[in-house]
């Protein structure tokens, strides 16, 4: 790993650690050296280490609860020990995680008019949508596209109703399994089919794609966690009222492949699709339904069962030697339902190298200021249920203690592309990280540099999703979190499918994978040496102001139609320059104070860390709505759905009464934007609350 800390040290030598070592003894200078030193000791060493910890990882499926995840568990267990870090160990709980039934499998087939079989369609056994409702429906077919929400609003406004159909809908759209089965569930569906579309998932057997036969698999719980105990920790078997997730679907889902998707769609007849729904499936035209040109219909029937499973997250962490109690975390999905490659190898295979970084560099006289704990989650491909559970059972001293979190999942599926799913916190981090690292596919570019040449490096930066290991750290518990990604123009078609092998990801990466496994640990080893070793937090505390400027400027559209009805949205303007200004004089007071002092450290420190879990609703419940946060939440509370809602006001006047009456409610955001200002103002004699009475 790389730091660019002065011109000396750019001429000087560069095999001449030793040298620079000494050059800079104190500070984060020296703590640069020090991560730079052991970066190539650990990943010249090489990428060797990295190939074989991830081809370990990857050889062969590991699920919960089986034999080889069990192994691996025990394995990564064993490595973080012979790292003799401060303290390693194990949390195990108990969660209900839902497989196939042996006994009876899924199926799918057509049936004539009088509900007699006429042709079984065949399907593999082991692919399955973990957490769909189980039984059988039967109904006609429609095709939705992405099954996005504007792809169900342009079947309504044609005229096709999906209710007590099988919608068919395609992998991606930037719309999770989850998300597809729920608004097919909203829009009357009997049952959801999800296939890879070859326009989307390269599928030519002339080059390495998917091959048509195989399907893509995904759970279909629209939440985290286990899905029986929502708000609640699943340690040790505790009881906790008969309560289940209301992200939980109603409708039976399968993944199918593009072959059996074929085959359905060839069939049907309908109203034509527009031009950008058409895939490239052999031999269909592009219509929508619902009507089978051969008057059959589809019946689909899902046999899954739920069982109860030992879950085991591994921790090893490194103390902080002034605020221990101020955790930066990294972690990685452990488990996959195949090789995993992609899924967990890649993110296990660059967790257990920082981890041996940070602990040589505190060999070597590191002294982090804050501390750094890894962890190894298990159950991720069920909808991160390990990560879950444990943010459910330390929820009320998160804020307090963790700082940031960084998800190392799927962390390379290509090695030209950099996206970041990050809180806004975390961007000026992300940004000095850029600059410094070099890209793995272009020699002597830094990862910075290359982005400005193709468009912009702003356009690194994402919203954090659904399905993201970082998500349910901010949305849910308050905690600034990122996930960082290399991909490739041309997606990477194997992902949660049982071709996701270390062999195919390092065909697709030309053999580069331990490269570019060492660019993506580089930067965060980056970002967290400085969230480490800094006195005060590197978080851009201003940045929400410039999330919710943008949000004002679309309320600002809909002000005439507000005020005609009696609703003024000036409080949330008012609001928005209350937290602005906070943040600014926060930032000018650190600026100019004794950053040494650690009473006055530890106090800015304190409110800095409060700024994101302020942007999670307490007027919510945690149980129905567990994604809280105002920003990156899901539910009626979020800024989005008040955008949604205010359009209603011109586009559906239908919903008039509804629509309104929800914008009343999303009002109380203004009293919470105030308190996030408080915050940030820190003591009460700080803060001066006012009342403007306005007409």
């Amino acid at each position: 790993m790389r730091f660019v800390t002065s011109e000396a040290e750019e001429a000087g030598p560069s095999s001449d650690l030793t040298a620079l070592v000494w050059r800079y003894r104190h500070g984060y200078r020296r703590a640069g050296v020090l991560l730079c030193l052991c970066g190539v000791v650990i990943f010249a060493a090489g990428t060797h280490t990295h190939t074989l910890t991830h081809s370990r990882v990857s050889r062969a499926s590991h699920p919960p609860g089986s034999a080889e995840g069990t192994s691996l568990a025990s394995e990564i267990l064993r490595r973080f020990r012979q790292l003799q870090m401060d303290h390693t160990w194990t949390e195990s709980l108990y969660a209900t995680l839902q497989f196939p039934d042996r006994s009876q499998s899924s199926s799918l087939c057509l049936v004539d008019s009088a509900g007699l079989v006429s042709e079984q369609i065949p399907l593999n056994p082991s692919d399955f949508c973990p957490y769909s409702a189980t039984g059988s429906t039967t109904g006609g077919v429609v095709y939705a596209n992405y099954g996005r929400p504007e792809d169900f609003n342009w079947l309504k406004s044609a005229g096709v109703s999906v209710i007590g159909c099988v919608v068919v809908m395609r992998v991606g759209g930037g719309v999770s399994f989850a998300e597809k089965v729920w608004l097919a569930e909203r829009s009357g569906a009997g049952g959801a089919l999800i296939y890879p579309d070859p326009a989307d998932l390269p599928q030519d057997p002339r080059r390495l794609g998917l091959s048509t036969h195989t399907a893509v698999s995904e759970h279909v719980h629209l939440g985290s966690g286990d899905p029986f105990t929502p708000g609640f920790p699943s340690f040790n078997h505790t009881q906790f009222p008969p309560i289940q997730s209301s992200g939980l679907p109603l409708i039976p889902a399968l993944p199918v492949s593009a072959t059996v998707a074929a085959k359905l769609l060839s069939q049907l007849s309908g109203p034509s699709c527009p031009p950008s729904w058409r895939g490239r499936l052999p031999y269909v035209r592009c219509v929508v339904g619902p009507e089978f040109s051969s008057r059959r219909r589809v019946k689909m029937s899902v046999h899954n069962t739920m069982t109860p499973v030992l879950l085991n997250n591994i921790f090893s962490s490194v103390v902080g030697r002034v605020e221990p109690d101020q955790y930066i975390i990294l972690g990685a999905q452990r488990d996959s339902l195949g090789p995993g490659a992609v899924k967990s190898g890649v993110g296990t295979a660059i967790l257990l190298e920082l981890a041996r970084t940070f602990s040589a560099m505190v060999k070597n006289g590191f002294s982090p200021r804050r501390s750094l704990l890894f962890v190894s989650w298990d159950a991720g491909e069920f909808g991160n249920v390990g990560a879950t559970e444990w943010l459910e059972g330390y929820l009320s001293m998160l804020h307090l203690k963790a700082v940031a979190y960084f998800s190392l999942d799927q962390a390379v599926m290509g090695d030209d592309v950099l996206s970041a799913y990050t809180s806004p916190l975390l961007v000026d981090l992300l940004d000095a990280a850029i600059r410094q690292v070099e890209h793995p596919k272009h020699a002597g570019q830094t990862i910075y540099s290359q982005a400005e040449r193709e468009g912009g490096s702003w356009r690194i930066i994402k919203p954090l999703y659904l399905n993201s290991g970082a998500y349910s750290f901010t949305a849910f518990a308050g905690v600034p979190a990122m996930e960082l990604r290399f991909t490739e123009e041309r997606a990477y078609p194997f992902i949660n499918t049982p071709l996701d092998s270390a062999a195919r990801l390092q065909e697709v990466l030309g053999g580069r994978l331990g490269v570019t496994g060492r660019s993506l640990g580089e930067l965060v080893g980056e970002m967290v040496l400085r969230l480490a070793h800094d006195h005060i937090l590197p978080l851009r505390i201003t940045s929400y102001a410039q999330t919710v400027l943008q949000f004002s400027a679309q309320l600002n559209k809909h002000s005439a139609e507000l005020q005609s009805r009696g609703l003024s949205p000036q409080w949330v303007f008012s609001a928005r320059g209350d937290y602005s200004r906070a943040a600014e004089t926060l930032q000018r007071a650190i600026d100019y104070s004794d950053l040494h002092d650690p009473s006055t450290a530890r106090s800015y420190n304190t409110r800095i860390m409060k700024v994101e879990y302020y942007f999670l609703s307490q007027y919510v419940s945690v149980v129905e709505m567990p994604f809280r946060h105002v920003i990156h939440g899901r539910g009626d509370h979020t800024l989005s759905a008040l955008t949604e809602h205010l359009a209603l006001l011109t586009s559906d006047p239908g919903t008039l009464r509804r629509a309104t009456l929800q914008t009343t409610a999303r009002s109380v955001h203004a009293g919470r934007y105030r308190e996030r200002a408080n915050a940030l103002n820190g003591d009460v004699w700080s803060i001066r609350n006012t009342l403007t009475y306005t007409h």
